[in-house]
């Protein structure tokens, strides 16, 4: 499976990005879709994911009532809208597809990983 992000570039604080990930090909419904960044000299952090099989959602304290994961599986195509962003956003955005999501951990293991886009929140 091939995972290819886009929407990411620069934007003021307050302001407002929609990133995609288009797969390649169809992700069982066993699946989760999950969205994470990293800054450089950091660990990678988990963001916000979505279940394949029912669109049952997680996100991150940090992104709670900002940002919205959703998917439309008949483009295989995962969404997440990001307002209201803060520098703090900074980040390389990457996504994936995780078998792991039932586990109970956060963030899940991935499976399969995107190439990364990213997303620069300044004045």
């Amino acid at each position: 499976v091939e995972l290819v992000e886009s929407g990411g570039g620069s934007v003021q604080p307050g302001g407002s990005l929609r990133l995609s990930c288009v797969a390649s090909e169809y992700i069982h419904s066993s699946f989760c879709m999950v969205w994470y960044r990293q800054v450089p000299g950091k660990e990678r952090e988990g963001v916000a994911s979505i279940m394949r099989s029912d669109d049952s959602t997680k996100y991150a304290d940090s992104v709670k009532g900002r940002f919205i994961i959703s998917q439309d599986n008949a483009k295989n195509t995962l969404y997440l809208q990001m307002d209201s962003l803060k520098p703090e956003d900074t980040a390389m955005y990457y996504c994936a597809a995780s078998s792991d999501c039932y586990s109970g951990y956060w963030p899940p293991r991935a499976d399969y990983w995107g190439q990364g886009t990213q997303v620069t929140v300044s004045s």
